[in-house]
C-alpha cells in the first residue's frame, strides 16, 4: 500500500505547524503522542489511565523514572491549539471511579491534552541545572480515520474496485447483499440525482456498520467517516458509494461522475487536512488492537485485521529521532502495538496473546525498523476489570478470572444484569499463532466485564487504577525522554 502523497502546500503546512509547536514552548521540549486503535480497542480508557497514573504516581514498577525516584510529578496544562477539543479526562475518570462505575464513551472525534512532566535527569549536564520538564501532548483520534489515509493514493475507480471486491468475499457477502443488489440493476452512466446518491450512500453505510458487528468483526472498512460522520453527516462529501469502474471517459452529468467528484471532495475536505494538521506531526504512536474480538470471530476476521493494520501502518511517517530535523519534519520514532483486554484472559495466556499480536503486525514491524523506528508489542489492560483465582473441577485445577459481566452479556444460556460477580474459565489461546488463520474461531469463553467496583488508594489518598503491563507501555513510550 503506497503512502499518502503530499503536496508542497501540505509539507509547508506541516513544517509551519511544527515550528509553531516549538515557538509555543521554546525552553521546554514537546513530545506528541498519538493514541489510536480500531473500534472498541480501548483508546479512551488507555489515555485516562495514562493521565491518571502520571498525575498520581500510580503503581508502575516497570516505569523506570518513577522507580528510580527521578519522576517528580505531572500537571495538566492548557493546550496551545484552541481549535482542537480537549480530551475530557475528568469526565472519563468520574465514569470509571464514581459511585456506579462504567466504561467511558468511545472516541468519536479528535481530541488533545497536554501534561507537563517534571523529572530529575540522570544526565550529568542536565541534572546539574535542577529539574527538567517535558510537555507531553496526547492526541486521541478514531482508528477508523486512519483507514482513510490510503485513499489519498487511490482514484475513485481504484477504491471502488477494492470495495466491491471486498464485498464479494465470503465472510462479508451476507452483510454486503443489500448494497450489491442496489447496484446490480443500476446504470452508473444515468443522469445524476441526489436521491440515487443518498440511497446508495445509506445502503453502503449500513453494510459497513454490519461488518463491524461482533459476528463478522471486520476491520478494514473505509471510508472511516461513514462510521463516525460527526458534523459532516448528510453532506455531499459523505454521500457517495462505490460503483463498478467504467471504461473510458464518462459524462460529467452522470451518476458515476457525481460520486467520483464527491469521493475526491471527501479526500480534500476530510482526509488530507487530518493527515496534514494532526497525523503528520506525531513523534510517537500507540496502536491498540482488540485481537480477542477477531480471534473469536474466526480466521476471516483475523486476516482482515492483519490487512487493516498493514494498510494503516504503511501510512506512518516513520524514522529515527533527530532533534534538528523534527523542528520542521517530525517522524514517528517509536510505535507501541498493544493487544488490549488482557484481563479477559488468565495470565497464563498473556504471552500467547503477545505472540499473536507480533504475528499480526510482523510486516509493519519490519518496515518500521527499516525506516529507523523502534517498535514493541505488548498484551495489556489499561484498567484491569478482573482478578484471578483457581477452582477445582472433576479433580482438575482450572485457572479462572473473576469479575462482573456487563449488563446484557450472556454465556451458555445465562444472561447477566451487571450486578453479579462470577468466576469464569476463559479458555486458552492457541500455542501457534498460525492456527488462528487456519482453524475455526478460538475456543474462548468471552464476556465483557464492568470496571472494577472497589479501588485501592495510595498513601496520598489518590485512587489506584489496577492494570496489566501498563507500566511497561509507559516506559517504552516516554521513559527515554525522562532520562
Amino acid at each position: 500500500m503506497p503512502k499518502p502523497p503530499t503536496t508542497i502546500a501540505d509539507e509547508i503546512g506541516i513544517a509551519l505547524g511544527n515550528l509553531a509547536d516549538a515557538a509555543a514552548a521554546p525552553f521546554t521540549p514537546t513530545l506528541r503522542l498519538g493514541v489510536t486503535g480500531l473500534s472498541r480497542s480501548g483508546k479512551t480508557i488507555f489515555i485516562t489511565a495514562l493521565v491518571h497514573n502520571l498525575l498520581t504516581g500510580g503503581r508502575l514498577p516497570g516505569f523506570a523514572p518513577l522507580t528510580e525516584g527521578r519522576f517528580i510529578g505531572a500537571q495538566l496544562a492548557e493546550y496551545p491549539d484552541a481549535a482542537i477539543p480537549r480530551f475530557a479526562y475528568e469526565h472519563h475518570l468520574e465514569a470509571l471511579t464514581g459511585k456506579a462505575p462504567s466504561w467511558p464513551e468511545s472516541t468519536r472525534r479528535i481530541s488533545q491534552l497536554r501534561l507537563v512532566l517534571k523529572f530529575q535527569s540522570n544526565r550529568w549536564l542536565a541534572g546539574a541545572f535542577g529539574y527538567s520538564a517535558l510537555n507531553l501532548d496526547i492526541v486521541d483520534y478514531p482508528g477508523e480515520w486512519l483507514l482513510d489515509l490510503p485513499l489519498l493514493s487511490l482514484s475513485y475507480a481504484e477504491w471502488s474496485a477494492q470495495a466491491l471486491e471486498r464485498g464479494r468475499l465470503p465472510h462479508s457477502g451476507h452483510e454486503a447483499e443489500r448494497y450489491m443488489n442496489a447496484i446490480s440493476g443500476l446504470d452508473p452512466l444515468k443522469d445524476a440525482n441526489d436521491a440515487d446518491a443518498e440511497a446508495l450512500a445509506v445502503a453502503f453505510t449500513v453494510y459497513l456498520r454490519a461488518c463491524r458487528e461482533d459476528g463478522p468483526a471486520l476491520s478494514a472498512l473505509p471510508p472511516g467517516r461513514f462510521l463516525m460522520p460527526g458534523d459532516l453527516e448528510g453532506s455531499p462529501a459523505l454521500t457517495f458509494a462505490p460503483l463498478p469502474p467504467q471504461p473510458g471517459q464518462v459524462r460529467g452529468q452522470s451518476l458515476y461522475a457525481m460520486l467520483e467528484r464527491r469521493y475526491e471532495a471527501y479526500k480534500h475536505i476530510v482526509v488530507r487536512p487530518f493527515f496534514r494538521d494532526h497525523f503528520a506531526r506525531l513523534d510517537r504512536q500507540v496502536v491498540l488492537v482488540d485481537a480477542l474480538r477477531a480471534l473469536i470471530a474466526g480466521p476471516a476476521a483475523v486476516a482482515d485485521l492483519e490487512n487493516a493494520l498493514t494498510d494503516i501502518l504503511a501510512c506512518f511517517r516513520q524514522g529515527g529521532a533527530n532533534p534538528f530535523v523534527r523542528l520542521i519534519a517530525r517522524r514517528i520514532d517509536r510505535i507501541l502495538f498493544a493487544a488490549t483486554k488482557a484481563d479477559h484472559l488468565h495470565s497464563t495466556s498473556h504471552d500467547r496473546l503477545e505472540t499473536i499480536l507480533m504475528r499480526l503486525v510482523a510486516g509493519a514491524v519490519r518496515r518500521a525498523k527499516f525506516a529507523g523506528a523502534q517498535t514493541r508489542s505488548l498484551a495489556l489492560a489499561s484498567i484491569r476489570a478482573t482478578r484471578e483465582g483457581v477452582i477445582e473441577e472433576g479433580g482438575e485445577k482450572l485457572d479462572i478470572i473473576i469479575g462482573t459481566p456487563m449488563p446484557g452479556e450472556s454465556l451458555d444460556g445465562v444472561r447477566y444484569d451487571g450486578t453479579k460477580e462470577i468466576a469464569l474459565f476463559p479458555g486458552d489461546l492457541p500455542a501457534s499463532p498460525e492456527s488462528m488463520f487456519e482453524d475455526g474461531p478460538a475456543a474462548l469463553n468471552f464476556l465483557r466485564f464492568m470496571p472494577p467496583q472497589k479501588l485501592d488508594r495510595n498513601a496520598e489518598g489518590s485512587i489506584v487504577l489496577p492494570h496489566i503491563r501498563f507500566d511497561r507501555a509507559l516506559d517504552f513510550l516516554i521513559g527515554d525522554w525522562l532520562r
